[in-house]
């Protein structure tokens, strides 16, 4: 080859180098993969709620105590890392996940369509229902049970408006907020209660001599942890020390302490 095609043969080569896509020349970047920085950090950031009882408040030391402050304790043991817990709110909880300010949520969080669309879920790790509530010695198992029984619920709350639907030959009591519900089956005035199941546990942790002990589920909503979509190893993890901790006897403990009830049957 002539010094005039060898230098031909160069300048089409440079040609053409210079006319592949800038992207073709710049190293993909690997992903960065979430349980590796929490192992390498050594810390596992949650978001919590902090005013939120039984789920999470700010005990008379001035600590976050509850049943999703446990659950985040929990998971940072079973990944052997140290726990930082960053209080969160409603609306502020799932934006804190998404913008890395945390690791995880657990912060009485159902699962949505549209939360699905910006986050992966755990497997359901807390109770999170509307039903009816009662004393022991009344035997109701589902709505048919309530037909001639009075039921006090709060006016235009979801398990009120399903009760009527699902129940048409009970006595309904409506109240207009949740403390005249409460007060009306603390006094007698009605046999049974329809409210969600942190308000029965916000009874029962006064003592009353009338316990509100669960009868059946109106509408069923667990909680789930919630964390950044697409890290497969960090889900299975999270996953795997729920299954645990329902294997071992952990989480019925929790609920024990702080919903004063049973975990549900299948959880």
């Amino acid at each position: 080859m002539t010094n005039t095609l060898r230098r031909n043969a160069l300048r089409t080569a440079v040609a053409a180098l210079i006319a592949l896509p800038t992207l073709a020349l710049v190293p993909l970047t690997a992903h960065a993969d979430a349980l590796d920085n929490i192992t390498k950090a050594g810390v596992l950031k949650v978001a919590v709620p902090e005013d939120y009882p039984p789920f999470g408040a700010v005990g008379g030391d001035m600590q976050p105590q509850g049943y999703d402050i446990d659950m985040a304790a929990l998971l940072a043991k079973s990944l052997g890392v140290k726990l930082e817990l960053v209080p969160v709110n409603s609306a502020n909880r799932v934006p804190y996940l998404t913008t890395n300010k945390v690791d995880l949520v657990i912060s009485s969080l159902g699962k949505t369509p549209d939360r699905e669309k910006v986050m992966d879920f755990s497997a359901a790790y807390a109770p999170y229902f509307q039903g009816v509530f009662g004393p022991a010695d009344i035997k109701v198992t589902g709505p048919a049970d309530l037909t001639g029984k009075t039921v006090g619920a709060t006016r235009g709350a979801l398990e009120e408006i399903a009760l009527t639907q699902m129940a048409p030959n009970a006595t309904i009591k409506r109240f207009e907020d949740n403390n005249a519900t409460i007060q009306a089956f603390l006094s007698g005035q009605v046999q049974l209660i329809a409210a969600g199941n942190i308000v029965a546990a916000a009874i029962l942790a006064k003592n009353p001599p009338r316990r509100p002990e669960p009868k059946f589920v109106i509408k069923n909503s667990p909680c789930f942890v919630g964390m950044n979509k697409n890290e497969p190893r960090l889900l299975a993890k999270v996953d795997a020390a729920i299954a645990q901790s329902k294997k071992d006897g952990s989480l019925e403990a929790m609920s024990q302490k702080w919903f004063k009830a049973p975990l549900p049957a299948g959880l």
